[in-house]
């Protein structure tokens, strides 16, 4: 098994607690709320919604994909980090045994956070990740993140 990482960081002028809130703790109603047209449903499969707990995303028939399965492997509330993996989904083809993500929000001292980024592609046999899909990963999560921050913006009371 090939194991590729990338980090990614950038700063929002988003407060972690409500980042971490809106992107981690209530991204199940918000996704399909903000990006009805990529995101049809995302359900709770296993678990409480805490470590251990199974979430799959549902995508629309616009979308590349159908769904993945994520497994929440880490949630400190406290210093706004989540660990989570992707353990199926049609993205990783019979390519990809997993992708091990850990986000942190971090104070920045001006009212906003640094997101910082880790994610871990453990790939079958000698399959290498190619940067063109590391590249278009980087983006769809960039467009979620911009997205869900602008819409906390925009209602300064969600989540405060």
């Amino acid at each position: 098994m090939g194991v590729t990482k990338i980090s990614q960081e950038f700063a929002s002028p988003v407060a972690p607690a409500r980042a971490f809130r809106a992107l981690i703790l209530e991204s199940n109603t918000l996704l399909p709320k903000l990006l009805p047209q990529f995101i049809k449903s995302v359900e709770l499969l296993q678990g409480d919604g805490g470590v251990g707990s199974i979430e799959q995303v549902n995508f629309t028939e616009t979308s590349h994909f159908k769904y993945m399965k994520n497994r929440i492997d880490e949630l400190d509330k406290q210093n706004f980090v989540c660990k989570y993996t992707m353990v199926e989904g049609d993205a990783m083809a019979d390519k990809l045994e997993s992708i091990a993500y850990e986000i942190k929000f971090e104070n920045s001292g001006d009212g906003g956070c640094v997101c910082k980024m880790t994610s871990e592609y453990h790939s079958f046999g000698g399959y290498e990740v190619k940067e063109e899909e590391v590249k278009a990963g980087k983006e769809s999560a960039m467009a979620i993140y911009k997205v869900i921050e602008a819409y906390l913006l925009e209602n300064p009371n969600v989540f405060a």
